[in-house]
């Protein structure tokens, strides 16, 4: 039976510029300074995500330089072949308020959307701890 996947978006305030923001959410040394309990990439460029003891490969599927990253995961069923999890890491400015944000888009098969929005908050938060915004 294929498992349902849902897109999850959330923007994030982060009181820092995207210059300093970018290399957080693209490079795996940033990345696992507040993403992951371990970010590790390959010469083929396979990104090893690491969450509890459990290893999730993917590939930088797209990027704009201080923009966006978008990582999309290898399959893991088949049902991920034809429809693979991803998710992007936005940044984006407010012209008026000149604040930052972070927009968060997460596809998946995590069926709990709170417990997902609270995870993914106390990501940011990690995130905020790292770079002092």
């Amino acid at each position: 039976m294929a498992t349902t996947k849902r897109l999850f978006t959330a923007d994030y305030e982060l009181h820092a510029s995207i210059k300093m923001l970018y290399p957080y959410i693209e490079s795996a040394s940033g990345l696992a300074e507040w993403f992951a309990d371990d970010v590790t990439i390959s010469p083929e460029k396979i990104f090893t995500f690491v969450w509890d003891h459990e290893k999730h490969k993917a590939i930088l599927k797209a990027h704009r330089i201080n923009h966006f990253s978008k990582f999309e995961f290898l399959p893991e069923s088949p049902d991920d072949r034809d429809d693979p999890s991803y998710f992007e890491l936005r940044l984006e400015v407010n012209e008026m308020t000149q604040t930052t944000f972070l927009k968060v888009t997460d596809y998946s098969d995590f069926d709990d959307l709170d417990e997902l929005r609270d995870l993914w908050d106390g990501l940011i938060e990690n995130l905020k701890k790292v770079v002092g915004g």
